[in-house]
C-alpha cells in the first residue's frame, strides 16, 4: 500500500465561488479542494501543509456554520511575512482555497469578484493565521502546534544522510513511510485534538 494512500481519508473543504459558476467553471459554483490538493500546489506533503489544510477546514467552518464558505469572500492576514519560515508555504494554501491574493489575483469582472488585497503578511493578529468573512466582519484567529504529533527518533537522522547523498534505499524508504506516518497522524489521529490546531473566534 501506497504511504500516501490516507490522502484520500482526509476530509475535503467545499466552497461556493461565484465567478466559477458565472463562467461555467463549476456546477452550481461548488469547487471541492482535496489534501491531495494542496499537496500538488506545495510539491510535498508535510507536517506544515497538513496544519494549515486543518487550520483551513477548522477556520471556514467556524466562519460558515450554515452555509458553504464564499471563495472570494474571506480576507486571510498572515502575522509572519512571506519570507519567515513557512509562512509563504501557509498562504499559498490558503489562497488555492480561499481565492484570495495580494496583488496577483483575478482583477473581477464588472467591479465584482476581484480577488486581490485580500492577503496579508505581518499582521498584528492573535494567532498565525486569521481568516475574516468580508460579508459580516466576523474573523478567526488559528493557530498550530505540530509539536504535539511525535515522529519517528530517527527522521532528522535520516534526512541528513539522504541530504547528503549518504543514505541507501532502505533508509530512503523509511524515512519516507515514517515521514508521511508523522502527516498521516496529525491529519487522520489528531485532526480533532484541542491542542494541534487553537483558535479565537471573534464575532462582530
Amino acid at each position: 500500500m501506497s504511504n500516501t494512500s490516507f490522502f484520500n481519508s482526509v476530509p475535503v473543504i467545499t466552497m461556493y465561488d461565484p465567478l466559477a459558476e458565472v463562467l461555467g467553471a463549476a456546477s452550481e459554483g461548488i469547487l471541492v479542494y482535496t489534501y491531495a490538493d494542496a499537496v500538488k500546489l506545495a510539491g510535498h506533503s508535510c507536517p506544515t501543509i497538513a496544519g494549515v489544510y486543518l487550520m483551513m477546514r477548522k477556520g471556514l467552518s467556524l466562519l460558515y456554520p450554515d452555509t458553504l464558505p464564499l471563495r472570494g469572500g474571506i480576507r486571510v492576514s498572515m502575522q509572519g511575512h512571506a519570507g519567515d519560515g513557512v509562512v509563504g508555504v501557509m498562504a499559498n494554501v490558503a489562497s488555492l482555497i480561499t481565492g484570495s491574493t495580494e496583488i496577483s489575483g483575478f482583477h473581477g469582472l464588472g467591479g465584482k469578484y476581484d480577488r486581490r488585497g485580500l492577503l496579508t503578511y505581518g499582521a498584528d493578529i492573535r494567532g498565525e493565521m486569521a481568516l475574516e468573512r468580508i460579508d459580516t466582519g466576523t474573523c478567526i484567529y488559528l493557530s498550530y502546534n505540530p509539536k504535539i504529533v511525535v515522529g519517528d527518533p530517527m527522521l532528522q537522522e535520516w534526512l541528513g544522510m539522504i541530504l547528503s547523498d549518504k543514505a541507501n534505499l532502505e533508509i530512503e524508504k523509511s524515512f519516507q513511510n515514517g515521514w508521511q506516518e508523522r502527516v498521516k497522524s496529525i491529519l487522520i489521529d489528531y485532526a480533532e485534538h484541542p491542542a494541534l490546531v487553537t483558535y479565537i473566534f471573534e464575532e462582530k
